[in-house]
């Protein structure tokens, strides 16, 4: 069993509701299971697909809520994002049963956080679980072993049924299942997209476009698609668990480029998944871009899971000289260059010393890369 940053019994408290966001599959339905199964509570756990469980908590009758939740300490519903008005159901509870816990889950941040969030102000507890990250795996593995899989981590990625499968084909037909089902299951069906061809197609052209600036203007002509419908869905990925975005970062000089964007996966495998490339790294074209996605992706889990607050950008100027990674935190900068062979430029570029004299610079490589992911 791998230990998840996440700690249930910290994020519930009486009085307040525990929200469980995350991408399906990465672990929220068996975390909470076991915090229930150890809590000593009475507890209900209740899905959000019970057609019954979606019609009282979305009623917003308050008799009937409290009677549902009359005598237990616990009230857990899993898949919340499938109950309208899930939100004030919730806070009726909260409010009326100041001694009783509430913890939901959804793997749709958009929505669910729609739903609870104004009715929710003040009366709420949030967290994401991600897939794996290399932090949790370190409690189970040490660093030479982390390392020793690292090819696999770039190709398979780290949800928990790749990490813990024991052949390549388990890995590949647990990530073309989850590709193919479970993916975009709720961006579809919530946002009312009856065609997923064009999302899949757009996602596909991202796939091929990591680490590389992102032009929604050419990515619109290339799905056939108006502009504004690409943002539209380049947003509902990054807010489904699909996508991570980064922008540009500037203080206003006149050469840095800040109106593009560039976009990782959340998960190596399912990029390689959604352009179906498995094949090892050492007959691979583009071992940089899978470098560079995980380590943005992990680096995003320890800084979920550490606290460590600030912001993510990358750093271009018109002449092409680039920071891959930036972050600012108490407003200090940091530049981190991510090179998976390490042979070249150690050296930040010299207009980005000149602009920021004072920021520190790191070079990330397969050697030195633990610190910066867990």
């Amino acid at each position: 069993m791998i230990q998840r940053a996440i700690d249930l019994a910290s994020l519930s408290a009486p009085g307040k509701a525990a929200i469980l966001y995350g991408p399906r599959r990465a672990g929220k339905t068996t975390l909470l299971h076991l915090y229930l199964q150890s809590c000593g509570m009475r507890y209900r756990l209740e899905t959000g697909d019970n057609i019954r469980m979606q019609h009282l908590l979305g009623s917003a009758d308050m008799k009937e809520i409290l009677a549902f939740a009359e005598g237990y300490e616990l009230i857990a519903i899993d898949e919340a994002q499938q109950i309208p008005g899930i939100g004030i159901g919730l806070k009726i509870l909260v409010d009326h049963r100041p001694d009783l816990r509430l913890i939901a889950t959804g793997s749709s941040s958009f929505d669910l956080a729609g739903a609870v969030g104004e009715p929710l102000t003040g009366r709420k507890r949030t967290a994401t679980l991600y897939p794996l990250s290399q932090l949790e795996l370190r409690a189970t593995m040490n660093d030479f072993d982390l390392k020793e899989q690292l090819p696999d981590f770039l190709i398979y990625g780290c949800y928990p049924e790749v990490v813990t499968a024991q052949t390549r084909s388990e890995r590949i037909g647990y990530l073309e299942e989850l590709v193919g089902s479970y993916l975009l299951k709720d961006i579809l069906a919530l946002e009312r997209i009856k065609a997923p061809r064009p999302m899949l197609e757009l996602l596909k052209l991202v796939a091929f476009q990591v680490g590389s600036e992102v032009s929604l203007n050419e990515l619109a002509t290339q799905v056939r698609l108006d502009v504004k419908t690409v943002a539209r869905y380049l947003d509902i990925l990054e807010k489904g668990f699909v996508l991570v975005r980064l922008g540009g970062f500037s203080r206003n000089l006149r050469n840095e480029v800040t109106s593009k964007a560039k976009y990782y996966f959340l998960d190596n495998g399912i990029r390689n998944a959604v352009i179906s490339q498995y094949n090892q790294l050492d007959s691979r074209n583009d071992i940089g871009a899978l470098w560079e996605n995980f380590l943005v992706a992990e680096r995003l889990k320890k800084r979920a899971y550490t606290a460590m607050y600030g912001s993510s950008y990358f750093w271009r100027t018109y002449a092409g000289q680039e920071v891959d990674y930036l972050e600012e935190q108490d407003g200090r900068l940091s530049g981190y260059e991510f090179k998976w062979s390490g042979k070249r430029r150690r050296r930040p570029p010299k207009s980005w010393t000149e602009a920021y004299p004072q920021a520190d610079w790191e070079l990330v490589t397969p050697d030195n890369y633990q610190p910066f992911v867990c």
